[in-house]
């Protein structure tokens, strides 16, 4: 059974940092591309950024040059690293393990998500 869990998120002020971890079990990180989403109530989830197998990284348009995505293999740990951050930040982060291992795949029932964790960035 894989399961992600999600840390790090709590409420900044803006132009502040927060590092997101999220904690794998059951499979190696290496094996899937790893994203992180976000989502605000009443709002579809929003990709945020992915890492492939291989390395590769994309970002959505609003992180661009802010939010950095990595991953620590030996730990099993996928991080987001988040600078600058905006009051339309705020949202519920959630780290997803997707079936497939390149970036913008799309989403199936065999993905696995994390419970999400909440980052409220105020003025």
């Amino acid at each position: 059974q894989v399961t992600l869990v999600e840390s790090g998120g709590g409420l900044v002020q803006a132009g502040s940092s927060l590092r997101l971890s999220c904690a794998v079990s059951g499979s190696s990180i290496i094996l899937n591309a790893m994203n992180w989403y976000r989502q605000t109530p009443g709002k579809p989830r929003e990709l945020v950024a992915s890492i492939s197998t291989s390395g590769n990284t994309i970002y959505g348009d609003s992180v661009k040059g802010r939010f950095t995505i990595s991953r620590d293999v030996a730990k099993n740990i996928l991080y987001l690293e988040m600078t600058d951050l905006m009051p339309e930040d705020t949202a519920v982060y959630f780290c997803h393990r997707s079936k497939y291992g390149t970036t913008l795949s799309r989403l199936t029932e065999y993905d696995y998500w994390g419970q999400g964790t909440q980052v409220t960035v105020s003025l």
